[in-house]
């Protein structure tokens, strides 16, 4: 029997990872996927307490923790229109990770950074990125310092605006419709935006300079309005140009025009796989918004988004599976 789309949330019972575990389920209540709850436990802990108290004890009990976190997560509720499956396994959790969402069809990954905190913080976590380097789905990185949404009502005041960065690359265009769709499902506007990197001319700035960067800046605004076309109808949008350092001016965007859901590219190639460009790692440093980071060309989550969602009222409910 084939299995379901789901979305995975990895946890590591910290509050990070509780706060993606909101984002996690408010997405698959959203979508109507079904929900993997994942822990991993360290192999050195699994063979110590094997030998203790036998080879099911430390799975057992990292099951009922998980329950345990999920049911303390969301205090009183206790019916959820989907179902919530919880896996234990033991290993490298990057590893982990990444083969669980490929043996389980999962189309989303939602996990948190870990690193220091602030607009300077100079790494993330490494279970983190390393699932960024070599993920061929698409993750959904939340902040360390995000609550995250309680109810799937909270969505929409926590997103406020979509902002997609575009490189102008033949990707571009996928990114957008991608943004724009979840832009139309949260019923926020989308915010399109490229950044162009000052030309740094060798020796005394010339005359002809200003002309350089107002072509440029024209070329940016000509090929934005052509993307403009693929943001799906009735979503409210705008595009615009900017100068200057391209993560430092998106993480200035994102906390200027209060956008609270950032859909950026991962850079890759056929043979190498996705891999996180330069850009997108800083803006996962430097911005404290959630990033959606995408994989080249990866299906998953357009499919989904753009797929008429039926209203809850269609939807039966169904015990916590947890």
């Amino acid at each position: 029997m084939a299995r379901r789309p789901s979305v995975l949330c990895p946890i590591d019972f910290s509050n990070p990872s509780r706060a993606a575990l909101r984002y996690a389920t408010a997405i698959a209540e959203r979508f109507r996927t079904d929900l993997t709850l994942l822990t991993v436990n360290d192999p050195l802990l699994a063979e110590a307490a094997e030998l203790r108290a036998g080879p099911a004890w430390l799975p057992d009990d990292s099951e009922r923790e998980l329950r345990r976190f999920f049911q303390q997560t969301f205090e009183h509720r206790t019916l959820f229109p989907i179902d919530v499956e919880v896996l234990v396994t033991t290993g490298q959790p990057a590893q982990e990770i990444l083969r669980v969402a490929r043996e389980h069809r999962c189309e989303l990954i939602v996990m948190s950074t870990h690193g220091l905190t602030g607009m300077r913080k100079l790494f993330f976590g490494a279970t983190t990125e390393r699932v960024l380097r070599e993920t061929d789905i698409p993750v959904l990185v939340t902040p360390a310092v995000e609550p995250g949404p309680l109810f799937l009502e909270d969505v929409r005041q926590l997103v406020g605006r979509v902002l997609a960065p575009v490189d102008l690359t033949a990707a571009s265009e996928h990114h957008v419709q991608i943004a724009g769709a979840l832009a139309s499902a949260v019923d926020v506007p989308l915010l399109l935006a490229h950044i162009v990197e000052p030309l740094r001319f060798p020796g005394p700035p010339t005359t002809r300079r200003p002309k350089v960067d107002g072509e440029r800046r024209a070329r940016s605004e000509q090929a934005l309005q052509g993307l403009m076309a693929s943001v799906p109808p009735g979503v409210k949008s705008e595009a615009l140009t900017a100068f200057g350092d391209p993560a430092e001016e998106i993480a200035k965007l994102a906390k200027e025009r209060h956008v609270g859901l950032i859909v950026i590219g991962l850079h890759g190639s056929p043979l190498a796989g996705p891999r996180m460009g330069s850009v997108t790692y800083r803006v996962l440093c430097l911005s404290q918004t959630p990033v959606l980071a995408l994989p080249p060309a990866s299906p998953a989550v357009a499919g989904r988004v753009a797929v008429p969602v039926m209203e809850a009222s269609d939807v039966s409910v169904v015990p916590n599976a947890v």
